[in-house]
């Protein structure tokens, strides 16, 4: 039987979107633009998944620059990766608000080891997008941005949740990082496709850090409860 973390390596290994995107959008594959992400990656989910161990899936938007662009590991930036997983980095230095927040909740829980022997974290869309604004800046683009994209990445996002399920997770329930439109687009899917019993939805990480920051250990909280709630 295969390990958990090769099912998953094996999936950063391939996956890849073959279709259009609209104009002005550049899709973001760090497992094939960065040499360095692939190993690291890697090494972190022998670490934390060389098992066979059943986990819920935690369901996020898509990779950023910052954190999943860098290391491969979603809500993890490269401080997190040594300071919390104590992995070994060499490169720049990210930091990544979302990452810091995700990382208390770790801590809060248990820890890394904890936390990801009952967790697995990906994305509804397992790579990322860039857009340039007018004055030439490079900014972070979402999947449900624009309909135009959401339209063009639809069939390649249902495939990487099947891949994704069948790596051994749990379908009775699905946690989503991010309300509004990720938790709306992912509830239509799955009426459509009957992935999961239940989703339930808890405020993105960016959120939080960026309007709710004063108020942030409610979140925690929110966050352990929906976490507890499914592994006791």
């Amino acid at each position: 039987m295969k390990l958990f973390a090769d099912k998953v390596i094996a999936f950063n290994k391939t996956v890849a979107f073959t279709g259009e995107l609209p104009p002005g959008i550049s899709m973001m594959n760090p497992f094939k633009e960065n040499k360095n992400v692939l190993p690291l990656s890697s090494a972190f989910y022998k670490k934390y998944y060389n098992d066979t161990h059943c986990r819920h899936l935690i369901l996020v938007i898509n990779p950023g620059r910052f954190g999943g662009g860098v290391t491969g590991i979603p809500f993890t930036d490269s401080k997190r990766l040594v300071e919390k997983c104590h992995l070994k980095y060499e490169g720049k230095e990210t930091h990544e608000p979302s990452s810091v927040f995700v990382y208390e909740v770790i801590d809060a829980y248990g820890g890394a080891a904890s936390f990801y022997k009952k967790f697995y974290i990906n994305s509804i869309c397992p790579l990322g997008f860039t857009a340039t604004t007018p004055a030439g800046k490079e900014i972070n683009y979402n999947y449900y941005d624009s309909k135009e994209l959401t339209h063009a990445v639809s069939d390649f996002i249902i495939g990487s949740i099947k891949k994704q399920i069948s790596f051994g997770v749990e379908t009775d329930t699905c946690i989503c990082f991010g309300k509004g439109k990720n938790e709306k687009f992912l509830w239509q899917l799955n009426d459509k496709h009957g992935f999961f019993n239940n989703i339930i939805a808890l405020e993105h990480p960016r959120f939080v850090m960026q309007y709710k920051s004063k108020t942030k250990q409610l979140y925690i909280d929110k966050y352990l409860s929906a976490f507890h709630a499914l592994t006791g």
